[in-house]
């Protein structure tokens, strides 16, 4: 079942579900979402001097992006083709029954803005800021500004609460994470021992 707003705003009353800093709840929450905002932190991938990545090699992962801070009020261009690692402001605290949907605003969607490429899910038990896959598909660049809705989630309550939520006890990689995180497949068990 999706989470109406009244149901939302009651998770939230109630402290299992947590979504913060919130600065307009009226703006932000949706018939059946919340609106998260785009942080200031972002990962340029660089073209220049890398013939390609070799996942399980995370050293070359992180030599392969820049970080860049843009405070709010100042703009972050997306060009043409660009693909950049974002975050929400918010950082959010899925209880263990819930999962959420990461999804894009329709109206920078007909700005050819998409926010994620395959990290939609956010699961039970995830602590963290969120990170975007942010791209441009169209043909003009388009003016990011921190602190603009950029996405929003969908919550979905599960049949039952989640056994082995996210977090430590499952060595979730992602957890309580702050800002954009560049990728850790190098970490996988079919990785492990791999290009050391």
């Amino acid at each position: 079942m999706i989470l109406s707003d009244r149901d939302i705003l009651r998770r939230m009353e109630e402290g299992d579900l947590v979504v913060e800093p919130i600065d307009d709840l009226d703006t932000q929450l949706q018939p059946a979402s919340l609106d998260l905002r785009l942080g200031e932190e972002f990962l340029e991938f660089q073209r220049t001097n890398i013939s390609c990545i070799h996942p399980n090699r995370e050293q070359e992962v992180g030599d392969y992006v820049r970080e860049t801070t843009v405070s709010e009020g100042d703009e972050f261009i997306l060009h043409p083709g660009d693909f950049v690692l974002g975050t929400t402001k918010e950082r959010v605290d899925v209880p263990d029954d819930l999962i959420a949907t990461v999804q894009g605003r329709s109206s920078l969607g007909r700005l050819a803005v998409v926010i994620h490429a395959t990290a939609g899910i956010v699961d039970p038990g995830y602590r963290g800021q969120i990170t975007l896959e942010l791209s441009n598909l169209g043909t003009a660049p388009v003016a990011l500004s921190p602190g603009m809705r950029v996405s929003q989630l969908i919550f979905t309550e599960l049949s039952s609460a989640a056994d082995r939520p996210y977090g430590v006890d499952r060595d979730s990689k992602y957890q309580n994470q702050e800002g954009p995180q560049a990728s850790r497949i190098g970490v996988d068990p079919e990785f492990s021992g791999e290009g050391e």
